[in-house]
């Protein structure tokens, strides 16, 4: 199992090319792997986008016109995979595929959806019909399409939760998952056991510690706590990265929000990674 970082994490760092350059390296020397990109931080992505996403806490950055592939390629470190939003492969798959090839990756990860009502049924079913066709169009070009959660995902849909009716209604051959511990808890969640339910659905698993409580108050209301760097804080990291083991993961993918230690990703991912090779 390989262990990697989500870029979003370095966005505030990675204000010209050199300092991605620079950034990257240090990713490498801390011993990861790989990186997990964002289709809207490695193509040149609208003023609003970036705006909405630095309130948010986590800026991407201006790199959408930097050589990310050389820059990748250069530091040594492998794309273990690449998030696009479902709109991008429906209206234009061959340039995801395309953008996958590329990077030499086998893997397209859609994020929870923005503004979606995910205690509709109809919304969710529909959802899920779009994912499994969307998956279908990937998996004809050897291509993995995987769905990451939030917590939203764990609201009542028609008797169950729409993370189980996403399970439920798509099919393992087009959808499998990347899943995040870190937001179900959040939400009250058993982790571990939705990690045990997905079996070897779970293709890659994020990974971030939790705090007590946020150190300001969130723009938005899905971040109830801190997150802190792995080993420091409240989540019994161990058992999931072994149920990860157990499940096949292919990858531990880093991904902790704004409250790094010293204000400073770098610093915060070299911590949560000297972590990560200790249990790994």
């Amino acid at each position: 199992m390989t262990s990697a970082v989500q870029q979003i994490m370095i966005g505030s760092v990675t204000t010209s090319e050199k300092a991605a350059e620079n950034t990257l390296q240090k990713i490498k020397e801390a011993g990861y792997d790989g990186i997990e990109l964002n289709g809207f931080m490695i193509r040149p992505t609208s003023f609003l986008v970036r705006a909405l996403t630095k309130a948010a806490g986590m800026p991407v950055g201006k790199g959408g016109n930097f050589d990310w592939k050389s820059l990748v390629s250069s530091a040594g470190l492998k794309t273990v995979a690449i998030h696009e939003d479902l709109g991008s492969i429906e209206r234009d798959v061959a340039a995801v595929i395309a953008e996958a090839h590329r990077f030499e990756t086998d893997t397209i990860v859609i994020t929870g959806m923005y503004r979606f009502d995910y205690r509709n049924q109809n919304a969710v079913s529909d959802l899920c019909q779009r994912l499994n066709a969307a998956g279908k169009l990937l998996q004809a070009e050897g291509i993995q399409l995987l769905y990451h959660n939030h917590n939203i995902e764990w609201l009542d849909c028609g008797g169950m939760t729409a993370y189980e009716r996403i399970i439920s209604e798509t099919d393992p051959q087009f959808l499998n998952f990347e899943f995040d511990s870190f937001w179900p808890t959040e939400a009250g969640v058993d982790a571990l056991q939705v990690m045990k339910d997905l079996g070897s659905r779970l293709r890659l698993y994020h990974i971030a510690d939790r705090g007590s409580r946020v150190s300001k108050t969130p723009m938005t209301p899905i971040l109830k706590s801190d997150s802190v760097e792995l080993g420091t804080g409240n989540m019994n990291l161990p058992l999931f990265i072994e149920q990860a083991k157990t499940a096949g993961v292919q990858s531990i993918i880093l991904e902790s929000h704004r409250n790094w230690i010293d204000k400073n990703p770098i610093s915060s991912l070299e911590v949560s990674g000297a972590y990560l090779r200790s249990i790994l």
